[in-house]
């Protein structure tokens, strides 16, 4: 049976895990002895507590295993995909960390690593799908709008998180980038506003993100852009909180304390954002393809509704990020995708199959995508 480490045990982490622990040896590690509490119920995974800001720590708990999965917060995420890298293990990250991955590519090449990173529903499943398409088909647009809400709206924010809220607010204070025939575009995220209906829940706003990641070099498509989805009203309250300095990341100091407002914010955010225990809550996504194949003009629309999971107790968000990234670990400790270096998720959908196989595995898990094509 093969050994997997999962970095990190938050609520996305502990879903990898216990996925995992069905097929594979699992150890899961985290600092917060509270996150390890749920899987530690399930006698197949092993768990141990460990700084994992730590790169001694980190190498000595993957040290005699096949395989990584990195579910650390984002700001740790670059720097634990290299350690584990520099130690020669396969990893598959979802950390969605800032930094850019294929700056590891030579080292994970010369390491003979295979490492995908950004695995999750989106980047992750929306990568996999534009990675497939461009494969088969010359693409001339690229469309994806996703996003993961609480089914009860409380005011203001309507808006709950199953991960830190600072990785959320870099969402907001990052620039967003895409592709607008064939130029580099450039905005403010929380810009450019579309509404769209869903039949489940109503109306939601989208709005520009930083979200298309690698794609803006690996794929030479002339239009490609991802927005974020909100319940209406909801960039005004981040818009306001933005200009009015609550996500500023320079040092200010209060009662000679010094403090970055973000980290204040983020603090206060906690428990606002907070899903409470077996709250319902859904992932929603969107993603059109346009473009010839085989001379003619096709669309292919794929469209994703994802509940909490009353039998198990994993949210929407935990499943559709999560079981990305462990069928991601299927394809590769089956070795159905093989290619060493950096990878991220569009290079296994260019690959005949994977995207199948990927569908497939999360299908078993409940985790439908509806495929049309006009």
């Amino acid at each position: 049976m093969n050994k997997i480490v999962v970095l990190g045990s938050g609520m996305v982490g502990s879903a990898i895990a216990l996925d995992l622990a069905k097929m594979h040896q699992v150890l899961a590690v985290d600092l917060n002895e509270d996150n390890l509490q749920i899987i530690k119920q399930n006698p197949k995974i092993q768990t141990q507590i460990s700084d994992l800001s730590q790169a001694e720590n980190i190498q000595k708990v993957i040290a005699d295993c096949d395989l990584v999965v990195n579910a650390v917060p984002g700001f740790m995420g670059f720097q634990t995909t290299k350690t584990v890298i520099e130690a020669g293990k396969n990893i598959v990250d979802i950390s969605f960390f800032p930094e850019d991955s294929l700056e590891l590519d030579e080292l994970a090449k010369e390491k003979n690593v295979i490492a995908v990173v950004d695995c999750g529903v989106a980047p992750g499943m929306g990568n996999v799908i534009i990675g497939h398409h461009n494969a088969t088909m010359e693409v001339d647009s690229y469309e994806c709008y996703v996003g993961g809400l609480p089914f009860k709206r409380t005011w203001p924010f309507e808006y709950k998180a199953p991960f830190s809220p600072i990785d959320v607010i870099e969402e907001y204070i990052r620039p967003a980038r895409y592709i607008k025939d064939g130029k580099l575009v450039t905005m403010p995220a929380l810009t450019e506003p579309e509404y769209l209906d869903f039949n489940e829940i109503g109306t939601l706003e989208a709005f520009n993100t930083d979200g298309l990641r690698s794609l803006l070099f690996t794929m030479k498509i002339p239009n490609m852009i991802e927005k974020t989805m909100r319940f209406p009203g909801h960039i005004d309250y981040m818009k306001m909180l933005r200009e009015a300095g609550f996500f500023g990341e320079e040092e200010i100091v209060v009662k000679g304390v010094k403090i970055r407002p973000i980290d204040l914010t983020a603090k206060l955010l906690l428990d606002k954002w907070k899903l409470e225990k077996n709250e319902a809550e859904f992932t929603v996504m969107k993603i059109l393809v346009a473009g010839k194949e085989k001379g003619k003009n096709v669309c292919y629309q794929y469209d994703l509704f994802d509940r909490y999971d009353e039998s198990t107790g994993i949210s929407s968000m935990a499943r559709t990020t999560g079981y990305s990234a462990t069928a991601a670990v299927d394809l590769v400790m089956n070795g159905d995708f093989q290619r060493i270096g950096v990878s991220p998720p569009e290079y296994i959908g260019a690959v005949t199959g994977c995207l199948g196989k990927m569908l497939k595995y999360q299908k078993e898990r409940g985790i439908m995508y509806k495929i049309s094509k006009t």
